[in-house]
Order: structure tokens, then sequence, then C-alpha cells
């Protein structure tokens, strides 16, 4: 086979993070992105080489010592090209190894995916589950918690502010945000956007008071820009506003770039079953 090309979506942050309870687990809501993804091809030969196109992404031997926990072999030159920079909070990395299973065969169920990347490297984002966002997930354990009604649609625009903050899988220190999952799964079924958006803002507000940076920029953005909320990378340097759908202004691009967001992108999500 020559030329074999997979791609996998990223994310952009976390809806909500946080810990179910002072000493529960670590939990989160997924924020897909169609725009950022990872784009992984592989040239057929002998032994296993990787390049990252300038990010390192994942080394030969983290190759494949994941891919053996999966029963899975793959030889030849994988180039990746991650759309998102690794530590933004978009996903890089879990999309290196979903992208890498995949280009090596695997047909497993995405839990079994998943319990290998969190061997690979601690943690794992939900990549590898269709309609992430409707996963309740316990991002160090693999598993689901529960299930979420489906989002409603929001407009998305938003960058990444800061140096980039790779995720720490030992890394317990996060809010409670065990009174914020009922009236998330509420204001979901009853399609309420403006209400999911102040949830995303609470837990992002929490995060930041928690964990900084203080200079963050980002809740003044959405005060001046009139966003019904914010979303952030809990672990990483992902900035976003949520809006209504087409309640985007035309300004609010180059005033993401003045306050020193950078890699702009703007995308849709939500709104079908």
């Amino acid at each position: 086979m020559t030329g074999q090309v997979v791609r996998v979506a990223g994310h952009f942050g976390e809806l909500m993070q946080g810990r179910i309870g002072p000493d529960g687990p670590v939990a989160l809501i997924s924020l897909p992105c169609p725009v950022l993804e990872l784009e992984a091809r592989l040239r057929p030969g002998p032994g296993l080489s990787i390049h990252g196109a300038g990010q390192r992404l994942l080394t030969p031997e983290r190759a494949r010592r994941f891919l053996g926990t999966l029963g899975l072999s793959l030889s030849g030159q994988v180039t990746m090209r991650a759309a998102m920079p690794a530590g933004g909070g978009a996903g890089a990395s879990t999309a290196a190894l979903v992208a890498l299973a995949r280009l090596a065969g695997a047909s497993m169920a995405p839990e079994a995916l998943a319990r290998a990347a969190i061997g690979s490297e601690g943690a794992s984002d939900p990549l590898m589950f269709p309609a992430a966002e409707r996963l309740l997930w316990a991002s160090r354990e693999g598993r689901v918690i529960s299930r979420m009604p489906p989002l409603p649609s929001f407009d998305v625009i938003g960058g990444f502010y800061g140096p980039p903050r790779r995720t720490e899988a030992r890394d317990m220190a996060f809010p409670d945000i065990a009174d914020l999952i009922g009236p998330w799964e509420q204001a979901a079924s009853a399609g309420r956007t403006a209400a999911l958006a102040e949830l995303a803002t609470v837990s992002a507000t929490r995060t930041m008071a928690l964990r900084g940076p203080e200079s963050d920029p980002i809740a003044l953005l959405a005060r001046q820009l009139g966003a019904a909320g914010m979303v952030i990378g809990h672990t990483g340097s992902a900035r976003g506003l949520l809006f209504l759908p087409g309640r985007i202004p035309e300004t609010a691009a180059p005033v993401l770039r003045e306050s020193g967001i950078r890699g702009v992108v703007r995308f849709r999500v939500g709104g079908c079953e």
C-alpha cells in the first residue's frame, strides 16, 4: 500500500474540566474542532521512522510500545502534520496516537484504544470516539462516566495564548465541577445554548483562578466582543469565545490577534443529533 493517509480531528480545549468531587476523578467534556486536524501519511519501507514536520509528536520507540500494547506493528516512514500546536490543549498528542493506530489497521473499540493511549502518556482526550462532546470523560482513567445530550449549535473563534503547556498525567490540581454536571445535562437537553456557554465560562474561570495565568485576556475579550461564553484548554494554551450562531462580530479575529492570541481559527459545532 502506497501513500496511505489518515486524518484525526482535534478538539479546542474543554467545555468543562475538573474533578467530580474534591477527591474524585479528573473529568472533561471535549469541544470538537473540525478545522484542527492531524494528518498522518505512511510510506512503506523497512523499520519505522516518524517525522513530525517540525513538531516532536511521537518517537519511534514510544510508537512501537504503543502499537505493541494493541497487538499491532507498523513499518515504513510516517509523516505527521498537525494543524494544532503540541501543548496547545487541542489534542495533538492523542491525535498522533490515534492516527498511528489507524495506519496500523486498528479496528478495536475506542475504549481499548483510549486505554492504550493512557498507558503510553498517562492521559487521553476522547478523540477516538464519535461525538466526543457527548461524553463526560475520565481522561486519566479512560472511561466514560456518563453520556450527555447533543449540543445545540455554537460558533467558536479562538486561538492559542502564551507558551505550550503539555498535560502532566499526575497533575490533579483541578477545581471541583460536580455541581456543574446536572445543570449541563439539563441545559443541553433543552437546547439552551446561552446557559451552556455560561457553564463553560464558570468552569474556565475556576480553572484559571486555580492555575492561572493571571494575565490571561480571554475573560476581558469575551466581554469586549459580546460573547455568550468562553472556553479554554484546561491544561493547554487554547483560548476561545462561544457565540450563538451568526453572532461573531467581524472585528473578533483582529481583536484576538491584538491581544496576543495566535493561530486564530473559527468553526461551528453542535446542532445535530
